[in-house]
């Protein structure tokens, strides 16, 4: 072996071969060496740019998040306050008589109440900031925070405690920082992270901060996530685990502040956010059991919807590239910043009164109208079963309208507002079909041939007027032979006119 090495090794193509890898070697060598010499120069030249440190190159270590800080001297002494204070170094009758409201309201059991509760509000953002903001002021002092997001500019048009200076901070801690300056004894549970159903374990676990209150588990979660996917995780990772919980849905696109209620899931009405997070929690078994926080207003021409994107951003390419994560919306929400404040609100009030004990007794439908509704809509029943027996010529056994209270409700308060299209008297109002029908007053014959005695009309069929015009109006219209254009003014015609194509868009959309 060692001669064959040795007779190879002498010839004229292997010392060329030999001569090339060492060459090659030398010269890679000689460039790594260069580039090492150039990146240490760089560096030491780059360091040389730095400004020593002085009174007018002022330089402090990041903060806890890895973030510039962003201390006044203000938010200093409120942090070094909420340390002692979360240390037990604070006078509890200090603490009482800034609570001193809410103490003889819900009484000093109430209050201690939700003064021990462990409290999870999961979102930070627009309606998630104000509802910590409420909570904590009133008297929670537990609460663990949980958002992957960080403060942007577009944020402060909504967010109850952001500043310009938290810019680029996550949420979490800038609601710490901030609501420490205002009820430092609170303990805040941060988590800058994403929720979904894989960590929900981890993130909803019992508290641990605290040694003397370790193991306890959430007394109540707030669901403020505007993502459908992790909203319907979290309600239905609660409701499985009997963990009280209470949900707030969608704030953007209202306007009504007035709209805004609480009720059981089962009974939330049509917005998008609403209706495709009750089909997604009935599809994993859940369909009443978590009160919700949710406006009966609905859109209309004119009022801020999410618009479709362009096709100008299709083209682009993959749409889920706009996302902020995946699976998380490619669009910016037209959010007016009065709203989702009253639905955080909403939210830590009734979170607080539950917690003590309070009496709650909320009236869904439109506060109190549902006797209304209910009577508007066995009048309209009465008056088609009425107009049906006498084209018929008999009794019109089992007549219904294809309408509901929500219905009526819909038409009365969003699209009349209570009014009579005539008059603008809000008294005794009443729905009328507006004109004849071209096919009669009789059921429709494709639905007799099912058993079923269905009246073929749409919402945009009927008008509000009062009780004595709806008369009127049957009398001249309905079973007369005059038209609405010889018995009503051209306004009143044109303000019809608008309604229609206003209820039009409404069936569009929906």
């Amino acid at each position: 072996m060692s001669s064959w090495i040795q007779r190879h090794a002498n010839t004229h193509q292997s010392q060329l071969a030999a001569t090339a890898v060492l060459s090659g070697a030398a010269v890679a060598g000689a460039i790594l060496g260069y580039q090492t010499y150039r990146r240490k120069e760089a560096v030491k030249g780059l360091k040389a740019s730095i400004p020593d440190i002085s009174e007018r190159h002022h330089a402090e270590p990041l903060t806890e998040y890895g973030t510039a800080p962003a201390m006044s001297k203000e938010d200093e002494r409120g942090a070094a306050l909420a340390r002692r204070a979360q240390e037990g170094d604070y006078d509890d009758d200090l603490i009482l008589e800034q609570l001193a409201r809410n103490r003889v309201f819900l009484g000093d059991e109430g209050l201690e109440k939700l003064r021990s509760a462990f409290i999870i509000v999961v979102g930070c953002g627009g309606v998630g900031s104000h509802a910590v903001a409420s909570l904590t002021r009133s008297g929670a002092a537990k609460v663990r925070l949980i958002d992957f997001d960080q403060v942007t500019l577009s944020s402060l048009n909504r967010h109850a405690v952001a500043t310009l200076a938290d810019v680029g901070t996550p949420k979490v801690h800038c609601i710490r920082r901030r609501l420490e300056q205002i009820t430092p004894w609170v303990r805040f549970d941060c988590r800058n992270e994403l929720f979904n159903g894989s960590v929900a374990e981890d993130l909803l676990a019992p508290w641990s901060m605290d040694d003397n209150d370790k193991g306890r588990k959430p007394d109540y979660v707030l669901d403020c996530i505007d993502n459908i996917g992790s909203k319907v995780e979290l309600l239905h990772y609660c409701h499985q685990h009997s963990i009280p919980v209470i949900s707030s849905m969608g704030a953007g696109c209202k306007s009504d502040p007035t709209r805004v209620t609480v009720a059981d899931i089962s009974a939330g009405t049509d917005d998008r956010l609403s209706r495709s997070t009750r089909r997604r929690l009935k599809a994993l078994g859940v369909s009443t059991g978590i009160p919700v926080v949710f406006s009966t207003e609905r859109s209309g021409p004119g009022k801020a919807s999410l618009l479709p994107l362009s096709a100008d951003e299709f083209s682009k390419g993959e749409v889920g590239e706009l996302s902020v994560l995946p699976d998380f919306r490619a669009r910016i929400l037209p959010v007016l910043g009065t709203l989702p404040a009253v639905f955080g609100y909403t939210l830590a009030n009734h979170v607080i009164c539950d917690l003590a004990n309070y009496p709650i007794d909320y009236n869904l439908g439109g506060k109190g109208r549902d006797k209304v509704y209910d009577s508007v809509l066995g009048t309209l029943q009465g008056l088609h079963e009425r107009l049906a027996r006498l084209q018929v010529g008999h009794q019109v056994v089992g007549l219904r309208l294809p309408l509901t209270r929500d219905d009526v409700g819909y038409l009365l308060d969003e699209i009349y507002h209570g009014k009579s299209v005539v008059t603008g008297l809000p008294s005794k109002p009443a729905l009328v079909p507006w004109q004849r029908p071209a096919r009669g007053w009789g059921p429709d014959p494709e639905w007799e041939k099912e058993g079923q005695k269905f009246v073929p009309v749409q919402l945009k069929d009927f008008v509000c007027m009062t009780k004595e015009e709806a008369a009127r109006h049957e009398k001249n219209v309905l079973l007369g032979d005059k038209t609405v254009e010889e018995i009503y003014d051209r306004s009143v015609v044109d303000k019809v006119n608008e309604r229609r194509k206003e209820l039009e868009a409404y069936e569009k959309d929906a």
